[in-house]
C-alpha cells in the first residue's frame, strides 16, 4: 500500500466547528518532512525500527496472546497489566498515521490479522476488553476507577480515526464504534453516572464525532467532562485529586494528580470547548495551563515529580534526580498545547510543544529507536545501577506497563501534522523542520533548515506567495532577522509571531533566530536545584554525562560558575549532535567523608582552589546512548 495523496487527508485533530479556533490544521498530506532534517529523520527511524519493534513486543509481552485468550486460540494465563489492549491499539494507530506518508505494505499482514482477531474477540453487544472477557468476566464497567476499559476504548477509537482519515479504511473504527455505542447505553444520558479513572476517552469521542458527524459521541464526551469532580470514582488511597475527580473542571485552579490523566483530560476539554463552547471551560484550561507551565514543569518539558503515583507535586516541587517525568505525560502535554494553539493562536503553546518534543519526548528513545525510558530524570547519580523499570539507569527494550513506546510511535508517525496551520489570511509556521508544505493553491513552500542546531530557516515558494505569513519567534530567541526576496525587513510581532503582511509577491523568506548557548538559574522557590545552572541552546537542553569525563572524574565533582562562559563545541560523531563547552568550569576539591560538615569546615573547603576544567555538555535527549554512568542537567556552581 503506497502513501495516499489525497486532499481529504486530515490528521489527529480536525475541528468541525471553526468559530472557536484561530488556526486550522493543514491536511495531513500537505506537509512532508525531509529525512535530512531532525524531525524527518526521526520519522524514518520510527518507521524502520520503532514500529517493527512495537509489533514484535506485542507478541512477546503478552498483549496479543491475551486477546487470543478471548477467542480460545490461547490457553496461557493473562500476562501483564489489565490495560495491555491499549498497546495494540496505539500501535495500530501509529501505522495508520504512517500510511499517510509511506508505503506500509510490510505492516499490513499484522494489521489485517489483528483486525480479524479483534473482530472475532468482540462480544455480540460490542464489548471488547481481553482482561474483563477472560479474567473478571462478571465485572464489566464495575471498576471505572482502575478498570481502564474506557481508556482502552479511547485508544481503539483513535486507531480507527487514523485509518479512516488516511486511507479510508473503516473496519477498525467500526469495531470501536460498536463498543462506544455500548458505553453510550451504559453511561450515557439514559444510563448511570460514571467517569473513567484514566481520562482519554473524552478526546477520542470528540474526534469520532468529527469523523462520523454523530452528535451522540460528542455529547457523551461532554457528559463525562461535566460529571468529573463529583467524586464518582470512589474513595482511593491516592485521593480524588489523583483522578482529577475532586472538583468540577470549571472550578479547577491547578494541575493535580497523575500527570498523564490530567493532561489527557485537558486535551479532551479543549476539544469539547472547540465544538460546544463555554468560556468557563476555557478559563479553567488557562488556569491549569499556567499551573503546569509556570510552576510544575521541568526545564526539559518533563511533567510529574512523584514516583509514588506518577503525579504532579506541589508548586516548584521539581527534584531533578527524582523526576518521574513520564514520557506519556510529555506527549500528552504536546497534544494539549497543540489544541490550545489552534484555539488561541499564541506562540507560547508552540514553544511548549517544541520544548517537550526536543527534550522530554526525544530523550525517551535511543538513537536506534528500539529502547526506551519510561521516566526521564534530570539527574542520575553515579552508581545508581538500577534495572528497575520505574527508574532505570539505561533505556529498556519494553516495559510491563508499556504505554510509552507505542504512544511515542503514534506521535512521531504524525509529526508533520503539527508543523504548520492556515487561516483565510495565509500560512503560519510553528515547528521549524526541513520539508515541503503544499499550499491551498497547489503550490509548494520548501523549508530548508538544520534546526534545531542552526537558527536559519529558509522558505522558498515555487509560485509567488501573496498571503500573510506568520513565523514563530520562540521565547528563547535573543533576537531575529527576516529577509524577503533577499531584502531585510522589520515585520511586526504579534502573539509571538513575526508577521509578513499580504500583498507582496514573495518567493523566498529567510528567518534567522539568534541561538547562543544560554545558562539558566532555577526559580528561587525551586529548592532542589538552588545553587545550580542549566545550559541550553535554542530549544535543546544540555547535560553533563559521565561518558565525557573519564574514569577519574565524576559528574558530582563538576562545578561551573554562576554565570559561565559558554562556547559551541564540536559535533559528537557518535551522537550526531553538536556539543557545548563550559570554558571556565572547575573540578571540585576532594570532598571529605563527613556527610554533614560544619559551616566552618565548608568555608575552609571552599577556600581551597578548585582545579580548572573545560566541561563538555551534550543534548539531554542523547544521554545514555554511549555508556552507562551519571548525568546532570542542573550543574552546581563554584
Amino acid at each position: 500500500m503506497s502513501a495516499v495523496s489525497s486532499d481529504f487527508l486530515s490528521g489527529p485533530v480536525a475541528p468541525a466547528a471553526t468559530d472557536r479556533v484561530t488556526l486550522s490544521p493543514l491536511g495531513l498530506g500537505d506537509v512532508s518532512l525531509a529525512e535530512g532534517g531532525m524531525l524527518g529523520a526521526w520519522q524514518h527511524v520510527n518507521r524502520a525500527s520503532t514500529l517493527r519493534h512495537c509489533i514484535e513486543q506485542l507478541e512477546t509481552s503478552g498483549a496479543l496472546p491475551n486477546m487470543r485468550r478471548v477467542t480460545g486460540e490461547s490457553t496461557d494465563d493473562f500476562v501483564g497489566f489489565h490495560f495491555s489492549d491499549s498497546d495494540i491499539y496505539k500501535t495500530l494507530e501509529a501505522i495508520g498515521w504512517e500510511a499517510a506518508r509511506s508505503d506500509v505494505s510490510e505492516f499490513l499482514p499484522f494489521v489485517d490479522a489483528t483486525v480479524d482477531l479483534l473482530t472475532r474477540a468482540q462480544d455480540a453487544d460490542g464489548y471488547l476488553n481481553s482482561f474483563y472477557q477472560t479474567v473478571k468476566v462478571d465485572d464489566r464497567f464495575q471498576d471505572l476507577r482502575w478498570g481502564h476499559e474506557l481508556y482502552c476504548l479511547g485508544h481503539l477509537l483513535q486507531a480507527g480515526v487514523a485509518w479512516a482519515r488516511t486511507v479510508g479504511r473503516r473496519d477498525i473504527l467500526e469495531i470501536g464504534l460498536r463498543m462506544a455505542d455500548l458505553v453510550h447505553d451504559v453511561l450515557g444520558p439514559e444510563g448511570r453516572d460514571g467517569v473513567c479513572g484514566h481520562p482519554e476517552i473524552e478526546t477520542a469521542l470528540v474526534e469520532v464525532y468529527r469523523v462520523t458527524g454523530e452528535r451522540k459521541y460528542l455529547d457523551l464526551a461532554q457528559r463525562m467532562i461535566d460529571l468529573r469532580g463529583n467524586r464518582l470514582v470512589g474513595h482511593d488511597r491516592f485521593g480524588y485529586p489523583y483522578f482529577q475527580d475532586h472538583e468540577p473542571v470549571r472550578e479547577v485552579t491547578e494541575a493535580t494528580g497523575h500527570a498523564v490523566r490530567q493532561l489527557y483530560l485537558t486535551a479532551g476539554e479543549a476539544d469539547a470547548y472547540v465544538e460546544n463552547g463555554d468560556e468557563a471551560l476555557l478559563e479553567s484550561l488557562e488556569r491549569v495551563w499556567r499551573s503546569v507551565h509556570e510552576q510544575k514543569m521541568y526545564i526539559t518539558g518533563g511533567l510529574g515529580s512523584r514516583h509514588r503515583d506518577e503525579s504532579f507535586g506541589d508548586a516548584f516541587e521539581l527534584p531533578p534526580d527524582r523526576a518521574y517525568s513520564e514520557t506519556c505525560a510529555a506527549i500528552a502535554n504536546f497534544m494539549w498545547n497543540w489544541r490550545m494553539l489552534l484555539i488561541q493562536g499564541e506562540s507560547r503553546f508552540a514553544d511548549e510543544m517544541e520544548r517537550g518534543l526536543y527534550n522530554a519526548i526525544a530523550v525517551s528513545t535511543d538513537i536506534d529507536g528500539d529502547a526506551f525510558f519510561y521516566s526521564n530524570p534530570l539527574q542520575l547519580r553515579t552508581g545508581h545501577g538500577s534495572d528497575d523499570e520505574d527508574s532505570p539507569s539505561s533505556r529498556l527494550t519494553w516495559y510491563s506497563c508499556a504505554c510509552c513506546p507505542p504512544n511515542l510511535a503514534r506521535l512521531v508517525s504524525s509529526l508533520q501534522h503539527y508543523v504548520a496551520t492556515s487561516t483565510t489570511e495565509g500560512l503560519q509556521l510553528h515547528l521549524y523542520a526541513a520539508g515541503d508544505i503544499r499550499l491551498a493553491d497547489g503550490s509548494t513552500a520548501r523549508v530548508d533548515t538544520a534546526y534545531p542546531w542552526d537558527g536559519t530557516i529558509g522558505i522558498d515558494f515555487d509560485a509567488a506567495f501573496a498571503g500573510e505569513l506568520r513565523l514563530r519567534v520562540p521565547a528563547w530567541a535573543t533576537g531575529f532577522t527576516v529577509a524577503v526576496n533577499g531584502a531585510a525587513v522589520e515585520p511586526r510581532v504579534e502573539a509571538g509571531y513575526a508577521v509578513l503582511p499580504t500583498g507582496s509577491a514573495v518567493t523566498r523568506v529567510e528567518l534567522v533566530l539568534d541561538m547562543p548557548p544560554v545558562a539558566h538559574r532555577p526559580h528561587p522557590y525551586l529548592d532542589a536545584s538552588r545553587g545550580c545552572v542549566a545550559v541550553s541552546r535554542g530549544p535543546v537542553v544540555y547535560c553533563v554525562e559521565q561518558a565525557d569525563l573519564g574514569a577519574d572524574l565524576l559528574v558530582e565533582d563538576v562545578l561551573v560558575p554562576a554565570n559561565p562562559t559558554l562556547e559551541l563545541g564540536p559535533v559528537d560523531e557518535t551522537l550526531g549532535t553538536p556539543t557545548i563547552l563550559v570554558a571556565d568550569g572547575a573540578r571540585r576539591p576532594a570532598p571529605g567523608t563527613n556527610p554533614y560538615p560544619t559551616a566552618a569546615e565548608v568555608a575552609e573547603a571552599a577556600a581551597a582552589a578548585a582545579e580548572p576544567l573545560a566541561v563538555q555538555t551534550i543534548p539531554y535527549f542523547r544521554w545514555a546512548n554511549r555508556s552507562e554512568g551519571g548525568m546532570r542537567v542542573w550543574l552546581p556552581t563554584t
